[in-house]
């Protein structure tokens, strides 16, 4: 079998979906994706003024200021003046929301899995992913999951 690069980047979205699914649950709608680009850049880099995410995404600034306030006002986000240049806003998570995320992370995909998979028993399935992500983690975490590590 020849697995493609496309194929694994697809993959990988479809794995990306999975998990969000399990974590949201299915009542509570996907943030736009505009929206969740910007949450993740914050995720990723706190205390981040708005033109760095602008520059980051590649989004424009008007969206990624109109974003931030949605976000804010959703209790995702929080802001405050740069205490060095009052005319810069930093963004940072929530503690509520890291820490929402946080244990939401540790939600079982097992049933997430299982209705992706149209009903075929998920056991090997979940076994060849738990050992690829063992196997691809890499040695140093990231800066999301720094943050979620210490929101525990």
């Amino acid at each position: 079998m020849l697995v493609e690069a496309l194929d694994l980047i697809v993959l990988g979205r479809q794995l990306v979906k999975i998990g969000e699914q399990a974590m949201r649950g299915s009542s509570v709608p996907a943030l736009p994706t505009g929206q969740s680009l910007v949450l993740r850049d914050v995720f990723a880099h706190p205390g981040s003024a708005i033109s760095e995410i602008t520059t980051r995404t590649g989004l424009p600034q008007s969206y990624v200021s109109e974003s931030v306030a949605r976000l804010r006002e959703a209790g995702l986000l929080e802001t405050a003046a740069d205490s060095a240049d009052g005319r810069r806003t930093l963004v940072r998570v929530s503690d509520t929301h890291a820490r929402t995320v946080a244990k939401s992370g540790s939600t079982s995909v097992d049933s997430v899995l299982a209705d992706a998979l149209n009903g075929i028993d998920a056991g090997r399935p979940l076994e060849v992913l738990e050992s690829l992500a063992k196997r691809l983690r890499p040695a140093e975490p990231g800066p999301i999951l720094r943050a979620l590590d210490a929101a525990r």
